[in-house]
């Protein structure tokens, strides 16, 4: 299967932890949705196959748009693939955009799944992160979504702040026990070059614990294992059924066509991004051109990047799949395994490599300890 990935522009302000700063002059708002339909008739037949099981509304603050646009876009989208009854049609939202009017005629759509950026149920916190929306929207979202037949919901958390201690963190986590949230993602705070947290940071007026991170982490395990969910990617964690199908097929190297501004695609061989600018992006749509660069991967680079997405998960990667690569990278691979087997960063077991719970904090680095690098 395969999915589409939208790409919405709009955000109201940057983040305290990101760079985001996306127009939101009327008309390129009004003139989006179409240019997101002009560019899928014209990449109609850039996936393998055109039968779709996900379709994603994300990138910027889709949910600025309105519920019958966003059913519009659809409805245009339907046209030019074919699509599974059964297909995950996903909504990135802010909790204050979650209003009654606007969760009401949401569900007249066929929306199915509300992906909601709560980062914190503390309004502490929401003030560090610079944040639109405060500690009341967060859980009052959660209520009106439930109101409003929306079960199917995940919602992101932010650990590590400074002001976080484990007892604010275990709280934290207890709320989506009481909204009874059957998916969440949970990240680490990080420091973005060119953010307002990082000149806060370099001034000393925000200091960042790692020590305290990894605490968060680990009680976070124990927490998902003690309460149903299944912590199967390193951020990531579902109660059955409700995994994250079009985030895994990212996670699985499955095709999928992304539309917008920014927005990137994958056809198993190579990538394409489209420019950023909003502008030119719209510009070239209306001179029926494609907006976009395409980068054609190496070898290395998909060994690299199926190391790096495989270990991750908590299945961790299929030794059979080196079969897919040169000789020389199984070579590669086996010798770098050993020492990382013997220092219990890696385990083997029935043909599968994974990172044990005790070190997946450290995820990342224990792959790209693995990467072959070319000359």
């Amino acid at each position: 299967m395969a999915g589409i990935y939208l790409h919405i522009p709009f955000c109201r302000k940057a983040c305290v932890y990101c760079d985001f700063h996306f127009s939101t002059l009327e008309k390129d708002r009004k003139a989006m949705p179409l240019a997101l339909l002009k560019e899928a008739a014209l990449r109609k037949d850039y996936l393998p196959q055109r039968k779709l099981d996900t379709l994603y509304f994300g990138g910027g603050t889709p949910s600025t748009l309105a519920p019958e646009i966003l059913q519009g876009i659809l409805d245009g989208l339907k046209s030019h693939f074919e699509w599974e009854d059964s297909a995950e049609i996903t909504i990135e939202a802010n909790p204050d955009d979650l209003t009654e009017p606007f969760l009401a005629a949401l569900s007249k759509t066929e929306v199915n799944r509300l992906s909601i950026g709560l980062q914190s149920f503390k309004d502490e916190d929401l003030i560090l992160m610079n944040r639109a929306h405060n500690a009341d929207e967060s859980r009052e979202c959660l209520e009106r979504a439930r109101k409003y037949g929306f079960s199917n919901i995940t919602v992101d958390l932010i650990y590590g702040l400074p002001q976080q201690s484990s007892a604010d963190w275990q709280w934290q986590l207890q709320q989506l026990l009481d909204y009874d949230v059957p998916h969440f993602s949970a990240y680490a705070l990080t420091v973005e070059p060119k953010t307002v947290l990082a000149k806060w940071v370099e001034k000393g007026k925000v200091q960042l614990d790692e020590g305290m991170a990894s605490a968060h982490f680990e009680y976070l395990q124990d927490f998902a294992k003690a309460n149903g969910y299944r912590h199967y990617e390193l951020s990531n964690f579902a109660r059955k059924g409700h995994r994250a199908r079009h985030n895994f097929a990212y996670w699985e190297a499955k095709p999928y066509l992304g539309l917008g501004p920014s927005a990137h695609s994958y056809n198993g061989a190579s990538r394409h991004w489209n420019i950023s600018n909003n502008t030119l992006y719209l510009r070239s749509l209306e001179e029926e051109s494609l907006p976009l660069e395409e980068e054609s991967l190496s070898a290395a680079d998909r060994f690299n990047e199926w190391l790096m997405i495989r270990l991750r998960l908590e299945d961790g990667l299929r030794l059979s799949d080196l079969k897919n690569f040169p000789p020389e990278f199984s070579e590669h691979f086996y010798k770098e395994l050993k020492p990382a087997l013997d220092k219990g960063q890696l385990v083997e077991k029935e043909g599968r490599i994974f990172i044990p719970a005790s070190k997946r904090f450290f995820s990342d680095g224990i792959a790209s300890d693995l990467f072959y690098l070319e000359d």
